[in-house]
């Protein structure tokens, strides 16, 4: 039982660090490694629980993107000045969109931190059936709307986003927030059962 339980983690770790890669890449389009490294290296520690694999994410990270090439998720390309490029592949898409699709959910941890997660975005009105899709994922993750455009959920919830604005292709029109506190928040403390 435990070998079960040890090996559903492992599959489930794996499958959310390959999230992790082909979101990074499907907002930036065709972006250097050594410039998509640190973010997706940030967003890992969402999502690696492990100390050991946290000292090396770098190295990690490196065998899962190699792993997404292999599966032709993911291509790389070498610049004019001999860097390497990493760009999403329509497969890394559909494999994006199918972890969006099943997947979605926020963990809650047993504590709260005490801070505040808002995402707030401007999306034109050209694109208002994306704003009224992504107002309809965010309620459905358990996200409280304070207005049109601006929800709050008081747990950690970055890697949530970052896959939100990779399937909306919104990557410039959200801001991610982390704020210590909302003003009169006594009813958000409510709804959320903070107290």
């Amino acid at each position: 039982m435990k070998i079960c339980m040890a090996e559903n983690y492992k599959a489930e770790y794996r499958s959310r660090v390959k999230e992790v890669v082909l979101a990074t890449l499907a907002i930036g389009g065709l972006v250097a490694f050594a410039v998509m490294a640190p973010n997706a290296v940030q967003l890992l520690k969402y999502v690696i629980k492990d100390e050991r694999q946290r000292r090396d994410r770098l190295t990690y990270l490196r065998r899962v993107i190699n792993s997404l090439v292999d599966k032709e998720m993911i291509v790389k390309v070498k610049d004019a000045k001999g860097q390497t490029l990493l760009r999403i592949t329509e497969c890394g898409k559909k494999e994006l969109k199918r972890y969006l699709a099943h997947d979605l959910k926020i963990k809650r941890p047993r504590h709260w931190d005490g801070k505040y997660h808002l995402i707030i975005f401007d999306i034109k009105e050209t694109k208002r059936i994306v704003r009224d899709e992504l107002r309809k994922w965010l309620e459905h993750l358990g996200f409280k709307r304070l207005q049109n455009s601006v929800w709050v959920y008081p747990y950690e919830c970055r890697e949530v986003v970052v896959l939100l604005k990779s399937q909306f292709k919104i990557g410039k029109d959200v801001l991610y927030i982390t704020a210590d506190e909302v003003e009169n928040d006594g009813w958000l403390r409510v709804h959320f059962n903070l107290n």
